[in-house]
């Protein structure tokens, strides 16, 4: 792994969980009213307004490019999720593109995953208030910190890693547990066995059972925060 991608990953990991800026969305006239509504259910609807990109967490373009629209979100640094029938836009990279089929309804889910994935962890106070983003940030969170984990895992000595995993993963359960709400009590028991002492203390004893090899290593960490993540998740979504 390449050192950029490294101080990626950390940064990804490390980043405040953000302000509660709304969601802009911007574009065609009679597509931006549907998809605002959609992005609006359940939730805060002062966090998804229609029109121009200043004070944004992120746009979200629909329909055909206006250059400079999108050139002054770009300068204003919001993050920029487009929403086409398969056509690039400019000042937006292709990979925050969401496609959309003709005659396919507006994919909100995937536009709520679009949006997880250019936010990161500075999404998670934006997503507390908007339930359609919730479940695709939480998967985005895990995924991230499982990687960081890994590389932890392969860039480490055995006796640093539990210690390593423990915090990354309590700080992982303190922001899905935020982003369903700033459950404590479920973070408090989720937490406990992983509190700093505990786990160093864990690691002094049994680091050096861990396997010798980095790369199984690696692929035990990437697991472990997975399923960790995926616990926290269940512990914290109310029941239908």
């Amino acid at each position: 792994m390449k050192l950029g991608e490294v101080i990626s990953l950390v940064r990804a990991a490390r980043a405040r969980p953000g302000d509660r800026k709304p969601v802009v969305v911007a574009g065609a006239r009679e597509l931006v009213p549907l998809l605002v509504k959609e992005l609006r259910e359940g939730g805060d609807a002062s966090l998804v307004r229609e029109g121009r990109a200043a004070g944004a967490s992120v746009l979200v373009w629909i329909g055909k490019a206006d250059e400079d629209a999108l050139r002054a979100a770009s300068r204003a640094r919001v993050p920029i999720v487009g929403v086409t029938g398969g056509e690039s836009l400019p000042y937006v990279l292709d990979t925050d593109l969401v496609t959309v089929r003709p005659g396919e309804a507006l994919p909100v889910e995937r536009v709520a995953r679009a949006i997880a994935a250019v936010l990161g962890s500075g999404g998670v106070r934006l997503a507390s208030g908007l339930p359609v983003l919730r479940e695709g940030l939480v998967g985005e969170l895990v995924r991230r910190e499982a990687r960081v984990g890994a590389l932890a895992a392969t860039r480490r000595e055995s006796d640093e890693v539990l210690t390593i995993l423990a915090n990354e993963q309590v700080l992982l359960i303190a922001r899905i547990a935020e982003i369903y709400g700033g459950a404590a009590s479920v973070v408090s028991r989720l937490a406990l066995p992983l509190t700093g002492a505990a786990a160093r203390a864990f690691s002094r004893r049994f680091g050096d059972r861990l396997p010798s090899s980095r790369a199984v290593r690696a692929v035990g960490a990437y697991a472990l925060t997975r399923a960790v993540g995926y616990a926290a998740g269940l512990s914290v979504r109310p029941r239908s």
